[in-house]
């Protein structure tokens, strides 16, 4: 019993010691925190630039800009190097600064522009912001019988730079061109001379009946036909490593691998009637021979396998072997 009543007495000893030492803890933690609370100290590139109270959220604001830009045309930005964070304490009164970091941070980086040239004959003439305006003006065009509405084409581009934009009016205005009539002579009996009149036309692309789609995003760096060293069976698309290849048109793979005739690790889809698209140079694959594909379905990655100079999508059209000019199809 008396062991007993010495431990009770030990233990009450114990618990007033212990609670001695906490009530100062939470008095001395109370201090700290209603003077100073915890944030974000941020350096940039080896300099102290400012606090955040959220690594997460000004991070991911700055990661949303590298991929989506933050202005309707500037399509995506590279940055060499992400801010450092490091958690600590600071007075209450002093301001947090993310907008500042922010723009300091973006403001460092390359802005990478998104527009759409309109060409002709291969060469630049306007621009446009959207896809929407520049199909518009090649449409006008076409309805007015324009003389040269066959040389006209887009060009998807991504400058460090932007271009000064056009509207659709002027674009169709200053790029519309009347046909001009050929006179044809003719001799009746009385020998007189009069004249016919015959306008010029253009061969047509080939109907297949198929709506394509573009089959990625970038900038056509080589056109169909006859080059200095080859007579190119298609278009050549730039564009980053790992960007994304979608199905122009719904079908079904007929091939997917690499078959080392230089065209890399490539696919070919087959729509039916004998009309088949090539997808070559790709970094990835992404379905299977036999597989059934979507129109807009993710099916292979961008790259530069086989015999390639760069990263690039090669997209052909042909039907029943024979190679069409894509631009007719996925840029008309």
């Amino acid at each position: 019993m008396l062991i007993l009543d010495k431990t009770k007495l030990y233990l009450r000893r114990c618990m007033k010691l212990i609670i001695l030492c906490i009530i100062p803890i939470i008095i001395i933690i109370g201090i700290i925190f209603s003077t100073y609370k915890p944030t974000y100290s941020v350096s940039y590139n080896g300099k102290f630039i400012g606090y955040c109270d959220s690594k997460s959220k000004l991070q991911s604001k700055i990661n949303d800009y590298t991929q989506n830009g933050d202005k309707e045309n500037i399509a995506f930005a590279k940055i060499d190097e992400m801010p450092q964070y490091d958690l600590c304490l600071i007075k209450r009164d002093i301001n947090t600064n993310e907008d500042e970091i922010y723009n300091e941070v973006i403001t460092s980086g390359k802005a990478y522009y998104k527009m759409y040239a309109i060409l002709e004959n291969d060469e630049e003439k306007m621009y446009l912001p959207n896809f929407e305006q520049a199909e518009k003006v090649i449409s006008e065009l076409k309805e007015k019988n324009s003389s040269n509405k066959e040389s006209i084409s887009i060009l998807e581009k991504y400058e460090t730079e932007c271009k000064e934009f056009s509207s659709v009016e002027d674009c169709v205005s200053k790029l519309y061109k009347e046909v001009k009539p050929v006179k044809v002579a003719s001799n009746k009996s009385n020998n007189t001379t009069t004249s016919k009149t015959v306008q010029k036309t253009s061969s047509k692309s080939v109907n297949l009946g198929i709506n394509f789609i573009t089959p990625t995003t970038g900038t056509i760096t080589s056109r169909f036909g006859v080059r200095s060293r080859d007579n190119h069976k298609g278009i050549d698309i730039g564009a980053p490593k790992g960007t994304p290849i979608k199905a122009s048109a719904s079908g079904t793979v007929i091939h997917s691998g690499n078959r080392n005739d230089g065209y890399g690790n490539y696919i070919i889809l087959s729509h039916g009637n004998g009309v088949q698209t090539y997808y070559a140079h790709c970094s990835q694959l992404l379905v299977s021979k036999g597989e059934s594909v979507q129109q807009g379905q993710i099916i292979a990655k961008v790259g530069s396998t086989g015999i390639s100079t760069g990263n690039h999508l090669h997209f052909e059209v042909r039907v029943n072997g024979v190679a069409q000019n894509p631009q007719n199809y996925v840029y008309k």
